[in-house]
């Protein structure tokens, strides 16, 4: 069985993202404050205040910023705080950013203590300060900035430490989409990769995509690879289910190591709790890969729950694989009747 990754980011899916908001599928009450904020810094011929989106991978989160970038007709310049190892790396960027650019920082709360020094002035008051020299000849120096909008993506907004988080006049939550939405968004990228697809197709990908733009969009092109070799025309639903069954993603988007991960907690631990360390050695995964790429859809469709001990495959989760149904007792947690 082929497997699928879901941290993967292919160079093609930036052809598949929106240029402007108008075009941008779901997240509508995100969507109509954003346009409201757009719409009155272009009034004030100034640049957005600065922006934090947070929410679950593959949600759209570099695809707003993105947008904002063309909206206000600024530049767009990208990075993620693990590759800003020193201050000085995030100091050659603020200093080459013009007047209305974007700066999307992904991963923001694994910016280094040092660069959130240096981004508190930044954002604040608009200049950077550091300082030259040691002993005697120390001196502090005031760089002024042109006026910029940092758009801070994160998956993990309770990581972020106050003082930043503080600095963001607008925080923004992206949500999981609905298979409604999920299933336009399918139906445009397969129009974009000049592909014949059915909408009934459109949406058994749909319901299987994790709740996730990303996933969707990834699904659609191996669903185009396995039209290419068999040589089929017009993909529909049948075709799309047999396909995604090949992939290893069932009827609930579940894909292998979402199910090894649920079989170990109902197997080895008759369902929890489990520590995530624990998890993540029995898998040889990253802590970070299971919290962040496979954690939230799980709790999001309660196959999941997460308790002060550890993580619990749910009564959902026995059924959904063909476990029988557990019970538990104060004497006796987690044993099966």
């Amino acid at each position: 069985m082929e497997k699928v990754r879901l941290d993967e980011n292919p160079e093609e899916d930036k052809a598949l993202r929106p240029l402007l908001l108008s075009d941008f599928i779901g997240q509508k009450l995100l969507k109509d404050k954003l346009s409201v904020f757009i719409e009155a810094a272009r009034m004030r011929k100034a640049p957005i205040d600065h922006i934090l989106f947070s929410g679950p991978p593959g949600l759209g989160k570099t695809t707003l910023a993105g947008i904002i970038a063309q909206e206000m007709g600024g530049r767009f310049h990208s990075s993620s705080a693990p590759a800003l190892t020193k201050p000085g790396d995030l100091v050659k960027i603020l200093t080459i950013l013009e007047d209305g650019d974007v700066f999307f920082l992904d991963e923001i709360h694994r910016l280094s203590r040092q660069c959130e020094e240096i981004l508190y002035p930044a954002l604040e008051d608009g200049y950077i300060d550091f300082i030259l020299g040691e002993g005697m000849t120390t001196q502090s120096i005031k760089l002024p900035l042109k006026p910029f909008t940092l758009v801070g993506a994160t998956t993990r907004s309770g990581m972020l430490s106050s003082p930043l988080k503080s600095r963001f006049g607008i925080d923004l939550k992206l949500e999981f989409y609905d298979p409604a939405d999920l299933a336009l968004i399918v139906e445009r990228s397969a129009r974009l990769l000049e592909i014949n697809m059915k909408k009934e197709a459109a949406l058994t990908v749909a319901k299987r995509a994790r709740m996730t733009p990303r996933v969707a969009n990834r699904l659609v092109r191996r669903l185009r690879d396995y039209a290419t070799v068999e040589n089929v025309q017009e993909i529909d639903g049948a075709f799309a289910s047999e396909c995604l069954e090949k992939l290893g993603v069932d009827e609930l988007g579940l894909v292998e190591l979402d199910r090894k991960l649920l079989r170990l907690m109902i197997e080895r631990y008759n369902g929890g709790p489990v520590g995530i360390r624990t998890l993540a050695a029995l898998v040889d995964e990253e802590e970070r890969t299971i919290e962040e790429d496979h954690e939230p859809f799980m709790l999001r469709i309660s196959l999941w729950e997460k308790t002060p001990q550890g993580r619990m495959a749910s009564p959902q989760a026995f059924s959904h694989l063909g476990f029988p149904t557990v019970t538990k007792s104060n004497e006796n947690q987690g044993r099966l009747f």
